[in-house]
């Protein structure tokens, strides 16, 4: 690795590690079960009720977007991050989530490569594209895709973090 390399490996290095850091002083420890079963009934929760959403995203695009997470785990993402942010960043990021029990991350922000969710439409099938993929998760048996930020996970770690990115999205849920 040459000299101008190797210093710009530190800087961002230095900077990622230092974000996160702060992040992980921020966040709140959550203490509820971090279980496929629990976003079911937030999820049933919602369709029961009216909603609105205080984000740029509206309730479809946050459940296709939760939806689209879920599966991807089974059949792999489109677009990774590098191996060396996935091995360092990605890895030390979801061990600060996993032991705050919460996430936080850019609540607009699209998985890399996936297809753009459009602003409205049928919401009921978006209610039931992240149930089905809730409950296909949940029966999975298969082997489990490398995150595209936090590399390989377990299919209990993989449970957590669905279960945290959907409770960060609620977060812009408002039950009317």
């Amino acid at each position: 690795m040459n000299r101008r390399a190797f210093i710009i490996s530190a800087v961002v290095g230095t900077a990622a590690i230092s974000s996160t850091g702060l992040a992980w002083q921020l966040i709140e420890p959550n203490n509820e079960p971090l279980t496929i079963a629990t976003s079911l009934d937030k999820l049933e929760l919602l369709l029961q009720n009216e909603v609105t959403t205080t984000g740029q995203w509206s309730l479809y695009q946050i459940l296709v977007h939760c939806a689209q997470s879920v599966e991807y785990s089974m059949i792999g993402y489109p677009e990774h991050k590098s191996p060396v942010f996935k091995n360092t960043v990605g890895k030390f990021a979801f061990s600060a989530f996993s032991a705050k029990r919460r996430m936080a991350h850019g609540l607009n922000e699209a998985i890399p490569g996936a297809p753009e969710i459009s602003g409205a439409a049928d919401l009921p099938s978006a209610f039931e594209r992240f149930k089905q993929s809730l409950l296909t998760f949940q029966n999975y048996k298969g082997k489990l895709a490398p995150h595209f930020a936090y590399g390989e996970l377990t299919k209990m770690q993989y449970e957590q973090a669905h279960v945290m990115h959907f409770n960060n999205h609620l977060n812009e849920i408002i039950i009317a």
